[in-house]
């Protein structure tokens, strides 16, 4: 009887110096004793996808972060349907068959981790929100708002039909939308000072102001909006939880 082989599972991104996803599950292989490592794949292109899952046999799963949560769906063979509702993958899982062939499948944690982080904040003053950005994060982040009742609209630079530019937070917009979340890498690590251009002297101590950067745990987004009595939620907890998530879909 063979034995059962050490599996791998790892991120893709450019960059990931950001990520604490490594340290995660790898202390979490470690204290439940389970054969398996993570690996990051810091890949310049999304192309190098294929390159990275050919040359590790034992690679069973990926996690998908920036740049990349949109580009990847074209190489999924199958798309779980809140994925393609979304629009966004996070998770691969990969299949391999007897004859060597690889399918795989896109799945997102995303919209999961951050509607139960979230859910616990939301009360009948903040029923509208403003999504900062409009990257494959800010799909999910969308999907998760409409299912606890919450009516989103999206920030852009370069806004589309139906969203708002920075430009368009007037007094009024604000003070309508008392939940914003930041879904930009602005104010990441190592850029930590930058943050999005919104006019935080129009928050309330009834703004919710969540960040889904975790690196740094308290972002110049955060402080900015604190500084006008704003609650305020880093995105450590929607890691953890879009992670656990992940190690459900890898090994169901």
């Amino acid at each position: 009887m063979s034995l059962p082989r050490h599996r791998v599972y790892g991120l893709i991104g450019f960059p990931l110096t950001h990520s604490f996803s490594m340290n995660y599950f790898n202390n979490m292989f470690e204290s439940e004793n389970i054969d398996a490592e993570y690996v990051n794949f810091e890949i310049p292109e999304i192309g190098d996808l294929m390159e990275v899952i050919s040359e590790n046999p034992n690679l069973s799963g990926l996690n998908v972060t920036i740049p990349y949560k949109e580009q990847v769906i074209p190489y999924m063979s199958e798309m779980d349907t809140e994925a393609a509702h979304i629009g966004a993958v996070n998770v691969i899982k990969i299949i391999r068959d007897k004859n060597g062939d690889i399918r795989l499948k896109g799945y997102n944690s995303d919209a999961m981790g951050f509607q139960n982080s979230i859910a616990p904040l939301i009360n009948p003053k903040r029923n509208r929100a403003l999504i900062l950005g409009t990257g494959g994060a800010s799909k999910a982040i969308n999907r998760a708002l409409i299912n606890l009742g919450v009516e989103p609209v999206f920030v852009s630079r370069t806004p589309a039909e139906g969203q708002l530019s920075y430009a368009q937070l007037t007094p009024e917009v604000m003070e309508s939308h008392r939940i914003i979340v930041n879904c930009t890498p602005l104010g990441m690590y190592p850029n930590v000072d930058r943050c999005p251009d919104i006019p935080y002297d129009l928050l309330t101590p009834d703004h919710l102001c969540y960040d889904l950067i975790y690196n740094p745990d308290v972002t110049t987004f955060m402080k900015k909006s604190r500084a006008y009595g704003a609650e305020v939620k880093n995105g450590l907890e929607m890691l953890l939880l879009q992670a656990f998530e992940s190690w459900n879909i890898w090994n169901m």
